[in-house]
Protein backbone atom coordinates (compact mmCIF):
# COMPACT_ATOMS: atom_id res chain seq x y z
CA UNK A 1 0.00 0.00 0.00
CA UNK A 2 1.35 3.17 -0.97
CA UNK A 3 0.44 6.96 0.32
CA UNK A 4 2.05 9.99 -1.63
CA UNK A 5 2.52 13.40 0.83
CA UNK A 6 4.39 16.68 -0.25
CA UNK A 7 7.72 17.12 2.05
CA UNK A 8 10.07 20.08 2.62
CA UNK A 9 12.10 20.38 -0.48
CA UNK A 10 15.53 18.05 -0.34
CA UNK A 11 18.77 19.73 0.23
CA UNK A 12 21.02 16.77 0.83
CA UNK A 13 19.42 13.83 -1.19
CA UNK A 14 20.02 11.33 1.67
CA UNK A 15 16.55 8.63 1.34
CA UNK A 16 15.80 7.94 5.21
CA UNK A 17 13.27 4.99 5.12
CA UNK A 18 11.60 4.94 8.84
CA UNK A 19 9.86 1.75 10.36
CA UNK A 20 6.67 2.66 12.26
CA UNK A 21 6.27 0.57 15.47
CA UNK A 22 8.73 0.79 18.44
CA UNK A 23 10.52 3.03 15.93
CA UNK A 24 7.82 6.14 15.59
CA UNK A 25 5.60 4.95 18.92
CA UNK A 26 4.99 2.27 20.96
CA UNK A 27 3.34 -1.02 20.14
CA UNK A 28 4.49 -3.53 21.38
CA UNK A 29 4.73 -2.79 25.35
CA UNK A 30 1.12 -3.07 24.88
CA UNK A 31 1.16 -6.57 23.69
CA UNK A 32 3.13 -7.48 26.44
CA UNK A 33 0.79 -6.32 28.82
CA UNK A 34 -1.54 -8.55 27.66
CA UNK A 35 0.58 -11.50 27.96
CA UNK A 36 1.44 -10.88 31.20
CA UNK A 37 -2.83 -11.06 31.75
CA UNK A 38 -3.10 -13.76 29.70
CA UNK A 39 -0.55 -15.75 31.80
CA UNK A 40 -2.12 -14.60 35.13
CA UNK A 41 -5.37 -15.45 33.33
CA UNK A 42 -4.11 -19.40 32.57
CA UNK A 43 -3.07 -20.28 35.48
CA UNK A 44 -1.79 -23.42 34.16
CA UNK A 45 -1.43 -26.10 36.92
CA UNK A 46 2.37 -27.77 36.25
CA UNK A 47 3.70 -24.94 33.78
CA UNK A 48 5.66 -21.55 34.97
CA UNK A 49 4.92 -18.27 33.15
CA UNK A 50 8.50 -18.73 31.19
CA UNK A 51 7.01 -22.09 30.09
CA UNK A 52 3.90 -21.00 29.17
CA UNK A 53 5.06 -17.77 27.11
CA UNK A 54 7.39 -20.19 25.61
CA UNK A 55 4.77 -21.93 23.80
CA UNK A 56 2.85 -18.81 22.98
CA UNK A 57 5.98 -17.57 21.25
CA UNK A 58 6.36 -20.60 18.87
CA UNK A 59 2.73 -20.58 18.13
CA UNK A 60 3.53 -16.72 17.36
CA UNK A 61 5.78 -17.58 14.91
CA UNK A 62 4.57 -20.01 13.17
CA UNK A 63 1.31 -17.95 12.72
CA UNK A 64 3.52 -15.31 11.73
CA UNK A 65 4.70 -17.30 8.65
CA UNK A 66 0.95 -18.02 7.65
CA UNK A 67 -1.65 -15.13 8.88
CA UNK A 68 1.01 -12.00 9.25
CA UNK A 69 1.14 -9.83 12.04
CA UNK A 70 -1.37 -7.68 13.72
CA UNK A 71 -3.96 -7.93 17.06
CA UNK A 72 -6.26 -10.59 14.83
CA UNK A 73 -3.39 -12.73 14.60
CA UNK A 74 -2.31 -12.00 18.41
CA UNK A 75 -5.34 -13.27 19.31
CA UNK A 76 -5.52 -16.26 17.65
CA UNK A 77 -2.48 -16.78 18.85
CA UNK A 78 -3.51 -16.13 22.24
CA UNK A 79 -6.51 -18.78 21.84
CA UNK A 80 -4.59 -21.19 20.25
CA UNK A 81 -2.10 -21.33 23.46
CA UNK A 82 -4.94 -22.08 25.43
CA UNK A 83 -6.21 -24.87 23.22
CA UNK A 84 -2.87 -26.43 22.76
CA UNK A 85 -1.88 -26.05 27.13
CA UNK A 86 -5.29 -27.77 28.11
CA UNK A 87 -5.82 -30.27 25.65
CA UNK A 88 -9.58 -29.26 24.29
CA UNK A 89 -10.98 -26.74 22.09
CA UNK A 90 -11.47 -23.13 23.80
CA UNK A 91 -15.16 -22.41 25.34
CA UNK A 92 -17.62 -19.78 23.71
CA UNK A 93 -16.75 -18.09 27.42
CA UNK A 94 -12.78 -18.38 27.61
CA UNK A 95 -12.76 -16.53 23.91
CA UNK A 96 -15.01 -13.85 25.03
CA UNK A 97 -12.61 -13.76 28.30
CA UNK A 98 -9.37 -13.22 25.67
CA UNK A 99 -10.93 -10.72 23.59
CA UNK A 100 -12.06 -8.67 26.87
CA UNK A 101 -8.26 -9.39 27.82
CA UNK A 102 -6.68 -7.82 24.66
CA UNK A 103 -9.63 -5.05 24.26
CA UNK A 104 -7.12 -2.27 24.81
CA UNK A 105 -5.22 -2.99 21.43
CA UNK A 106 -8.15 -1.77 19.55
CA UNK A 107 -9.02 1.12 22.02
CA UNK A 108 -5.59 2.35 22.85
CA UNK A 109 -4.43 6.19 21.55
CA UNK A 110 -1.15 6.02 19.44
CA UNK A 111 1.79 7.11 21.83
CA UNK A 112 4.62 8.86 20.23
CA UNK A 113 8.06 8.33 21.32
CA UNK A 114 9.58 11.84 22.58
CA UNK A 115 10.74 14.57 19.82
CA UNK A 116 9.08 12.27 17.01
CA UNK A 117 6.96 14.87 15.76
CA UNK A 118 10.06 17.76 15.93
CA UNK A 119 13.07 15.42 14.72
CA UNK A 120 10.44 14.55 11.39
CA UNK A 121 9.81 17.93 10.72
CA UNK A 122 13.22 19.30 10.56
CA UNK A 123 14.71 15.97 8.66
CA UNK A 124 11.91 16.41 5.85
CA UNK A 125 13.34 19.45 5.46
CA UNK A 126 16.75 18.18 4.14
CA UNK A 127 16.04 14.72 3.45
CA UNK A 128 13.39 12.11 1.64
CA UNK A 129 11.41 10.48 4.06
CA UNK A 130 9.78 7.35 3.52
CA UNK A 131 7.81 5.22 5.67
CA UNK A 132 7.77 1.04 5.70
CA UNK A 133 5.75 -0.67 8.04
CA UNK A 134 4.39 -4.49 8.18
CA UNK A 135 1.50 -5.72 9.44
CA UNK A 136 -2.41 -5.86 8.93
CA UNK A 137 -3.48 -3.22 6.52
CA UNK A 138 -6.36 -1.99 8.07
CA UNK A 139 -5.03 -1.68 11.38
CA UNK A 140 -1.62 -0.04 10.35
CA UNK A 141 -3.68 2.67 8.71
CA UNK A 142 -5.41 3.16 11.88
CA UNK A 143 -2.49 3.92 13.71
CA UNK A 144 -1.00 5.86 10.82
CA UNK A 145 -3.72 7.87 10.76
CA UNK A 146 -3.51 8.74 14.69
CA UNK A 147 -0.30 9.66 14.65
CA UNK A 148 -0.39 12.50 12.69
CA UNK A 149 2.62 11.81 11.22
CA UNK A 150 2.07 11.16 7.91
CA UNK A 151 2.51 14.30 5.89
CA UNK A 152 6.59 14.09 6.65
CA UNK A 153 7.01 11.24 4.11
CA UNK A 154 6.92 11.30 0.89
CA UNK A 155 5.37 8.04 0.76
CA UNK A 156 3.74 5.59 3.19
CA UNK A 157 3.93 1.29 2.62
CA UNK A 158 2.28 -0.98 4.70
CA UNK A 159 3.53 -4.29 3.20
CA UNK A 160 2.86 -7.87 4.63
CA UNK A 161 6.87 -8.79 5.54
CA UNK A 162 10.13 -6.98 5.79
CA UNK A 163 13.20 -8.84 4.34
CA UNK A 164 15.57 -7.99 1.70
CA UNK A 165 13.56 -8.47 -1.54
CA UNK A 166 11.55 -5.95 0.15
CA UNK A 167 13.83 -3.29 0.70
CA UNK A 168 15.11 -3.57 -3.28
CA UNK A 169 11.74 -3.22 -3.91
CA UNK A 170 11.24 0.17 -2.20
CA UNK A 171 14.82 1.29 -4.02
CA UNK A 172 13.25 0.28 -7.38
CA UNK A 173 9.91 1.81 -6.58
CA UNK A 174 11.40 4.87 -5.40
CA UNK A 175 14.68 5.20 -7.44
CA UNK A 176 17.49 5.19 -5.01
CA UNK A 177 20.55 4.33 -4.73
CA UNK A 178 20.27 1.62 -1.73
CA UNK A 179 24.51 2.69 -0.55
CA UNK A 180 22.65 6.35 -0.35
CA UNK A 181 20.06 5.14 1.65
CA UNK A 182 19.10 4.17 5.33
CA UNK A 183 16.66 2.11 7.35
CA UNK A 184 15.67 3.60 10.50
CA UNK A 185 14.06 0.99 13.16
CA UNK A 186 14.38 -0.79 16.54
CA UNK A 187 14.05 -4.86 14.54
CA UNK A 188 17.14 -6.22 14.15
CA UNK A 189 15.24 -9.08 12.18
CA UNK A 190 12.94 -6.99 10.12
CA UNK A 191 14.52 -3.56 9.90
CA UNK A 192 18.92 -3.61 10.25
CA UNK A 193 19.60 -7.24 9.01
CA UNK A 194 17.60 -6.58 5.63
CA UNK A 195 18.07 -3.32 4.75
CA UNK A 196 21.93 -4.30 5.20
CA UNK A 197 21.26 -7.45 2.69
CA UNK A 198 19.75 -5.51 0.29
CA UNK A 199 22.37 -3.05 0.03
CA UNK A 200 21.12 0.14 2.42
CA UNK A 201 22.35 1.20 5.20
CA UNK A 202 20.78 1.11 8.80
CA UNK A 203 20.37 3.24 12.21
CA UNK A 204 19.71 1.10 14.78
CA UNK A 205 17.67 1.84 17.53
CA UNK A 206 16.75 -0.66 19.87
CA UNK A 207 13.26 -0.57 22.46
CA UNK A 208 13.30 -2.37 25.64
CA UNK A 209 9.91 -3.17 24.41
CA UNK A 210 10.68 -5.06 21.34
CA UNK A 211 9.10 -8.28 20.36
CA UNK A 212 10.92 -11.25 20.91
CA UNK A 213 10.59 -12.18 17.53
CA UNK A 214 11.81 -9.20 16.17
CA UNK A 215 15.63 -10.11 17.91
CA UNK A 216 18.77 -10.59 15.91
CA UNK A 217 22.42 -10.48 16.15
CA UNK A 218 23.72 -7.70 14.75
CA UNK A 219 27.67 -7.50 13.89
CA UNK A 220 29.50 -4.59 16.31
CA UNK A 221 32.31 -4.41 13.83
CA UNK A 222 29.22 -3.35 10.88
CA UNK A 223 30.48 -0.19 9.83
CA UNK A 224 26.95 0.35 7.45
CA UNK A 225 24.98 0.56 10.84
CA UNK A 226 25.07 3.33 12.85
CA UNK A 227 23.16 2.94 16.76
CA UNK A 228 21.83 5.43 18.57
CA UNK A 229 20.06 5.92 21.90
CA UNK A 230 16.96 7.74 20.67
CA UNK A 231 15.17 8.83 17.48
CA UNK A 232 16.17 12.37 18.15
CA UNK A 233 19.94 12.00 17.84
CA UNK A 234 19.38 11.61 14.34
CA UNK A 235 19.68 15.18 13.84
CA UNK A 236 23.27 15.15 14.90
CA UNK A 237 24.04 12.93 11.96
CA UNK A 238 21.40 13.98 9.04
Amino acid sequence: MRMEHATGRRREGRVLVFDADDTLWENNVLFERVIDDFLEWLDHPTLDRVEIRAVLDDIERANAVVHGYGSKVFLHSLGECLERLRERPATERERREIDALAAALVDHKVELMPGVAETLDALAGRHDLLLLTKGAREEQQRKLDASGLTHHFRAAHIVMEKNADTYRWLAREHSFDPAAAWMIGNSPKSDILPARAAGMNAVFIPNDNTWVLEHDELDPADPGVLRLAALTELLAHF
